[in-house]
This record gives C-alpha cells, sequence and structure tokens, in this order.
C-alpha cells in the first residue's frame, strides 16, 4: 500500500481514498462503476474530464457527486450562447470607499474561482466564452486586464456535453479538447440499474444529499502522492508509442500530440491509484487509452465520410500492439 501522509495533511491512501469517494458516488449514480473509477481516477490525476453523452444519462449527477464528495469549493456554469467571458473569470468593478470617498478598480473573482468548477453543457457557449478556459485549464490562472490570478489548488474542471443536439451548439476545438486528460461517456444503465434508479427516483439520495467523504486539503495530499506513483521508462515508451501511432494512421489528419503521450502516463498513474497500486502496468496504459486518445485523433475528411471515429482509430493501434504489450509486462515484472 502506498503511503499519502504528507507532513501537514493526514490522508487516507489514494486507493483508501477511492474506495471512499466510489461507495459515495455509488449511492446516486447506479450500475456504473467503471464510469465512476475513470472519472475518479481524472481527479486523483489532477486532470479535467469532458463527460459526453445523451440527455438523462446522470453526466451532471456523476459530476454533482464527486464534487460533494470532496469538501472543496465548488461551483457551476450554466453554458448558454449568451453568456460572456467576464462571466467565468470574473472582471474588474468600479469600487468606492463610503469612508473615504477614494475610488478604484476591484477584481472580482468569477465562477472559475473554484476547486471543482463544473461546466455544463460547455458546447453551448460560444467560441469566445469557450477560449475563456483555455489558460485556467493549462495554467491554474486567469489574466484579465492584464493581471494575472491564480485559481484555488487543486483545480478540476468537470465539463458536459451534448453530442446530438447540435442546434444551438459550437463544436469545442482542438486546443479545448486537448486539454482535457480524459473524455468519457456515462452509456445507457443495464435493465437492472435502470430500476434501481426508477425506484429511488422520489426517495432516493440526491447529489446535494451526499456527506463529503473527504476535505480538499487531504485531497490535495492525496494528488501529491499519485503525481510520484512509479512508471518504468519502458512503460513511459510504450505510451509515447501508442501516441505516436495515432500520427502515423492514414485515416488520421492529426494525431496526438506530446501532450497525448503525458497524458495518458498521467491518467495510467489515476488509474492505478484508484487499485491502490504504487507503481503503473502496461494494463493500467491500455485501460485508459480511449478516454485519453479517442478526442484527440482528428480524422481526415475521407475518414469522416467512411464512417471512421477516433475509437475505431484507437481500438486498431491496441490490437495491433497487444502482444507487445505483453511482452512489456513480462519483462517489467521480471524486474
Amino acid at each position: 500500500m502506498m503511503n499519502s501522509a504528507t507532513p501537514h495533511v493526514s490522508a487516507p491512501s489514494p486507493g483508501a481514498a477511492f474506495d471512499m469517494i466510489a461507495a459515495n458516488v455509488q449511492q446516486v449514480v447506479k450500475g456504473k462503476p467503471e464510469v465512476v473509477r475513470l472519472a475518479v481516477a481524472a481527479l486523483l490525476a489532477q486532470g479535467h474530464l469532458l463527460i459526453e453523452d445523451v440527455p438523462g444519462l446522470g453526466k451532471t449527477t456523476l459530476a454533482r457527486s464527486i464534487a460533494a464528495s470532496v469538501n472543496g469549493r465548488f461551483s457551476r456554469i450554466q453554458f448558454t450562447p449568451d453568456l460572456l467571458p467576464g462571466e467565468i473569470t470574473g472582471g474588474q468593478i468600479l469600487h468606492r470607499d463610503p469612508q473615504t470617498g477614494s475610488e478604484g478598480f476591484t477584481f472580482h473573482p468569477g465562477p472559475i474561482f473554484g476547486n471543482i468548477v463544473m461546466a455544463d453543457e460547455i458546447n453551448r457557449g460560444t467560441p469566445k466564452t469557450q477560449s475563456a478556459l483555455l489558460e485556467v485549464m493549462a495554467e491554474g490562472s486567469v489574466t484579465v486586464d492584464s493581471e494575472r490570478y491564480l485559481v484555488p489548488q487543486p483545480f478540476m474542471v468537470f465539463a458536459t456535453q451534448n453530442p446530438i443536439e447540435l442546434e444551438g451548439t459550437y463544436r469545442l476545438p482542438e486546443a479545448q479538447l486537448d486539454r482535457f486528460l480524459m473524455r468519457i461517456a456515462v452509456g445507457y444503465p443495464d435493465r437492472d440499474a435502470e430500476v434501481n434508479v426508477v425506484l429511488h427516483d422520489s426517495v432516493g439520495v440526491r447529489p446535494e444529499g451526499l456527506r463529503p467523504v473527504l476535505d480538499i486539503q487531504q485531497l490535495d495530499a492525496i494528488i501529491s502522492v499519485v503525481r510520484t506513483i512509479r512508471v518504468d521508462p519502458v512503460l513511459a515508451g510504450y505510451a509515447v508509442d501508442l501516441a505516436a501511432a495515432t500520427r502515423r494512421d492514414e485515416r488520421v489528419s492529426v494525431g496526438a500530440s506530446p501532450r497525448g503521450s503525458i497524458a495518458l502516463v498521467r491518467a495510467a498513474r489515476g488509474w492505478a491509484a484508484t487499485w491502490g497500486r504504487d507503481f503503473v502496468t502496461a494494463d493500467d496504459i491500455r485501460d485508459v487509452t480511449h478516454a485519453v486518445l479517442d478526442h484527440r485523433v482528428i480524422l481526415t475528411p475521407e475518414a469522416e465520410f467512411a464512417k471512421v471515429t477516433g475509437a475505431s482509430v484507437v481500438d486498431k493501434l491496441l490490437n495491433d500492439s497487444a502482444e507487445y504489450a505483453r511482452t512489456l509486462a513480462a519483462a517489467v515484472g521480471a524486474r
């Protein structure tokens, strides 16, 4: 087991923290343990998460439940076509001191200044508004009137997106998509899970009724431990090879950049942490590859016309490298 204690904050191990968060979230999100694991892995890896699926599958519920489980500053931004960038970042407001009568501008932070920020229906915001997230998702800060302001740490954006109702929406640019560590879909529940959801609709626990199982200082300490999870150089090379393979596929116009390779290793660390391990395996990398690389693959027009998807491209590279991954796993395990 990993020692997650820090000199100042006593926190459970990452594996124990995952168990606590997952059990809490699954009081609300029924029948989706793999989705919950991926989402919490992104949280522990300190990466942003895009949840994309049709309406009514619990995208917002999942994000709110995870946010409720860690006792940090939570804020929600409902994206609409008339939302302005300043309504996200905040801005300078003229302030008059009632005692001295002096006037000056004071910065009033917007809802992006939270630990867990939910960007609901992000594709309904205009490109200009979406771009307000680029700096803060990459650097943890916003710049307003040439002044730089840091957001609280840890910081994570949970964004939701509906891929079928395209009227009044704006496609996320590739630069924006690349800022998300993972993109996942919730998917339809199986019959038993859906029956459970129906029966608990009026009497079950809701996200706002969940009690925190961690505080934000503990989460920060756990994230620091996850960053130290061991990755063998051979496995880091495998992550690089997977990302590079997307660039060589003739169906792909633009493949994953080195940021995709970095994201694979970060996500694999988060995934390993959810299993209580302090080292990454080849299977950890493979398990998160779809969530990390699918949205980083830009297809050629011909491939799009032929109904090729980023997922099918990633499927092929995973299948082609399966034997190699087994060889790596054996080699690393023998060390």
